[in-house]
């Protein structure tokens, strides 16, 4: 059975999905992404991670035309940036992400992260985009443990449906006391750079432990991100064999001397650590 994650809400999305940073950039690899997207939703990756900033808007257009002929069964989220995350600001860009995603409603809509903006105005901002029907859940990215404890603070910020960072076998500081904040919260994480644009290290424990295996490093990586069931995965693919490796990680189960392999070659936090962005 694919891995899971479950949402608040009580919603079951993939724990696999696909991501689109730097999708939208050039023309001439369009119609490439636009297949390795459609290829990964055949193949149950029907989790799609996007953002107004992703190429100024051009990876949410790559999406509408993937998805074109099949919103129904696909989990859309994008992310508004935070200089646009005033009450009127989420709303203008909201508008104007619907549009180029040709669909009527996002399904969970993220502050990309912080800004300027008060929390409790973009909140409010993000109840009123609820209400109209135009999100279905809001959540944020790249806030740490005391962001959360603040943005909980706030009226309505307990609904926040999930948290978007950074985190693979050479990012997981979060593991020290964001992670555990967020499941003392019920709100589950969102990993970007799952294996870190393909720059980890192929051979050492990820290598060693693929073999053992018969697959390929980052398959392991992705297995990694995804072993406590509570963290989606969303490594972007623009080519379909890359596509298709990415899904097979969901049939990977590491044991426990796979982790204790992977947690001897890249150490698990001791003390606080900053929480990194790319």
């Amino acid at each position: 059975m694919p891995k899971t994650v479950t949402l608040p809400n009580g919603e079951v999305v993939p724990a696999l999905g696909q991501g689109t940073w730097y999708m939208g950039e050039s023309s001439s690899a369009r119609a490439g992404e636009v297949a390795a997207l459609r290829a990964g939703l055949d193949l149950g990756l029907t989790l799609i991670d996007t953002a107004e900033m992703y190429a100024d808007g051009g990876a949410e257009e790559v999406v509408a035309e993937a998805i074109k002929g099949c919103r129904e069964k696909v989990f859309l989220v994008s992310k508004v940036y935070p200089h646009n995350a005033s009450r009127a600001g989420v709303q203008a860009a909201c508008a104007r992400s619907l549009r180029r995603l040709k669909t009527d409603v996002i399904d969970l809509y993220l502050l990309h992260w912080r800004g300027s903006h008060p929390f409790a105005e973009t909140v409010a901002g993000f109840e009123a985009l609820q209400k109209e029907g135009k999100i279905r859940m809001w959540g944020v990215s790249n806030l740490d443990a005391d962001d959360m404890e603040e943005l909980l603070a706030v009226p309505g910020g307990s609904a926040c449906a999930a948290n978007q960072v950074l985190y693979n076998p050479t990012r997981r500081g979060p593991e020290f006391d964001l992670f555990p904040f967020l499941r003392e919260e019920k709100i589950p994480v969102m990993a970007y750079s799952p294996i870190e644009q393909a720059r980890l290290p192929r051979s050492g424990a990820l290598g060693a432990v693929a073999q053992k295996h018969g697959v390929d490093p980052y398959q392991v990586a992705l297995a990694w991100v995804m072993r406590q069931g509570d963290v989606i995965a969303i490594p972007k693919a623009s080519k379909i064999k890359h596509v298709e490796l990415n899904a097979g990680a969901r049939e990977l189960t590491l044991d426990a001397e796979d982790l204790a392999a992977i947690d001897r070659a890249f150490p698990a936090p001791r003390r606080k650590v900053g929480l990194e962005m790319l």
